[in-house]
């Protein structure tokens, strides 16, 4: 006699048994979420099977959409999914929360009145854990109004909700949680929110705002970023709490389709080289070259169009500076994160004042770093202000090893940019630069990818006439999506004698350097802080380090010790 799906189920998830494998996964997972989880005195109680089944999540997505992929951002509340149209072939990104029943809506918008006026007189000091304090009024307060009469598992929703509206960011807040995604941005009222996926490129979510709601979320965004919007100043650039940027318009006079709002996410973990070399944003070979650039005191640019990644780029190599060096970091926004000490991060900041007064200017901060004695000066990017960079160069100059991001598609526009109105700086400074790398936003099999377009070296110019002369080292080869070396590197030859190298003994540290990078790179080791390690292991102790690699023998766990 055959038995029934629910007999090949453990015990605890008899119960679970669905439709649709994707339904029966997820449900099992919010299962075994809350059978490990301590929640005894917590917010809510256990859920029953039966109320995580049918009262959880609505799952009528699944008739319309195949999955393409699927991941938890807040488990096991919130997860989001990459769903292809079956008719069309369109891929969308679909947000799945708790679905709320009508009596669970009812509760909930009476919580939100109770709680708004609770907290409206509840001062929170600098170090409090905000979610820690929210939790523990609303604790108190749905003990005295609902806890009696609402079932444990409308509980977990509610708090859910609540700490997502109150504490959080709303209705993006999954979102925002999820790693892959770069930009999100909202034109206007009841347009579906946009959001640019790091692989999937542009897509539509299942998000979208009344006038009333997103004039009211537009307000909290201006006021989770410390800022002021309003109908007479409907513009708004601000940084928000985790570091992301925001950009606001607040009403319909400047924007006919109602307010709207992009988001920037900050990546509270950047990219490492060696997640460069796995995205094939740059080689194997073009990454040991910049480390030995680096370390040498050699000063680049990175220069590309919107989103073609040079802050990221500029960030990763940036690791390789010398773990005790002191580096000064500058930026209107924060975006860079080193894992160095010896860091001094310094931030632009907007006059508090309606005189103006209180402004403190990128050449201001720029001026200061440099009596701040920095051997490495980091700057977000040059944009229009001659005076910021006249000084980046004027450091560069005067023996600090400066690194910058600039707009601009190729070597030639970046020295166009440099030499005529509004920055005009003069040949003779621009010579001081040693590297320009270039970096584009391309199309590979379809998909947009990042890719170094090539690295620059700067010299004077040989012919008549000729100021300044770009020497290729590197070139992308776009047919085959491969890095080839093109010229020989004289930065690098530079370096050579000015450390008492022989040409034999430059191949070598190129070389150890480049299979030390190949051996992260085959044993994914990847990771930030692993990176970190790794590369500061190689700087202390690389005899042994590459004597391990040459006999087999280094394990990823050495790399920790």
């Amino acid at each position: 006699m055959t038995g029934s799906p629910e007999d090949d189920q453990p015990a605890g998830n008899r119960g679970l048994v669905t439709d649709h494998p994707i339904k029966g996964e997820i449900l099992r997972e919010v299962k075994a979420w809350f059978d490990d989880a301590d929640i005894s005195g917590a917010f809510g109680g256990q859920p029953s099977t039966q109320f995580i089944k049918t009262e959880f999540f609505d799952f009528s997505y699944l008739d319309d959409y195949e999955e393409v992929e699927r991941i938890w951002v807040n488990k096991p509340y919130a997860y989001v999914s990459i769903l292809r149209n079956p008719g069309n072939d369109k891929l969308r990104y679909h947000v799945h929360e708790p679905v709320l029943s009508e009596f669970e809506e009812y509760v909930r918008e009476d919580l939100v009145k109770i709680i708004r006026n609770s907290l409206m007189y509840q001062d929170l000091d600098e170090g409090d854990d905000r979610e820690a304090v929210f939790e523990k009024k609303v604790r108190e307060i749905v003990a005295d109004h609902a806890a009696a009469t609402v079932d444990p598992g409308t509980l977990r929703k509610l708090k859910y909700y609540l700490l997502r509206d109150f504490v959080h960011l709303g209705p993006i807040d999954p979102i925002m949680r999820d790693p892959n995604i770069e930009d999100v941005s909202c034109d206007g009222v009841d347009i579906p929110v946009y959001v640019y996926h790091f692989e999937h490129r542009d897509l539509p979510t299942n998000i979208r705002f009344d006038s009333q709601q997103l004039s009211s979320f537009a307000l909290r965004l201006a006021q989770r970023a410390g800022e002021q919007i309003s109908v007479s100043e409907p513009l708004m650039d601000g940084t928000l709490p985790g570091g992301s940027r925001v950009q606001l318009t607040f009403g319909s006079d400047v924007s006919t389709r109602g307010s709207n709002f992009t988001i920037r996410k900050f990546a509270n973990v950047p990219f490492t080289p060696v997640d460069l070399v796995q995205h094939g944003t740059f080689s194997v070979e073009q990454m040991a070259y910049f480390w030995l650039a680096i370390e040498s005191n050699r000063s680049l640019i990175f220069a590309g169009g919107t989103g073609s990644g040079k802050t990221t780029s500029m960030n990763a190599v940036s690791m390789f500076i010398p773990e005790d060096s002191k580096v000064v970091s500058i930026e209107d926004t924060r975006e860079i994160t080193l894992p160095h000490d010896n860091w001094i991060q310094s931030l632009t900041r907007d006059s508090i004042t309606a005189e103006g007064r209180g402004e403190v200017s990128m050449y201001e901060l720029l001026q200061a770093a440099l009596r701040q004695r920095p051997e490495y000066l980091l700057v977000g990017e040059i944009r229009t202000e001659q005076n910021v960079a006249f000084t980046f160069f004027q450091a560069i100059g005067t023996g600090h090893t400066a690194y910058t991001t600039i707009h601009a598609e190729s070597v030639e526009g970046v020295l166009n940019r440099l030499e005529n109105d509004p920055l005009s700086v003069p040949t003779q400074m621009i010579l001081d630069l040693d590297i320009i790398s270039i970096q584009k936003q391309t199309f590979l099999d379809g998909d947009r990818v990042r890719r170094n377009h090539g690295v620059t070296e700067i010299r004077s110019g040989d012919n008549a006439g000729e100021t300044v002369r770009a020497i290729d080292v590197f070139r992308r080869d776009a047919d085959a999506d491969h890095h080839q070396k093109v010229n020989n590197s004289q930065v690098l030859q530079d370096i050579a004698e000015d450390r008492g190298w022989s040409t034999k003994r430059l191949a070598q540290e190129l070389r150890k350097r480049e299979e030390f990078l190949q051996y992260l790179v085959e044993n994914d080791i990847s990771g930030y802080r692993e990176v970190t390690n790794a590369i500061h292991a190689f700087g202390t102790d690389q005899e042994k380090l590459m004597t391990q690699i040459e006999a087999g023998t280094l394990s990823p766990a050495d790399l920790d010790e």
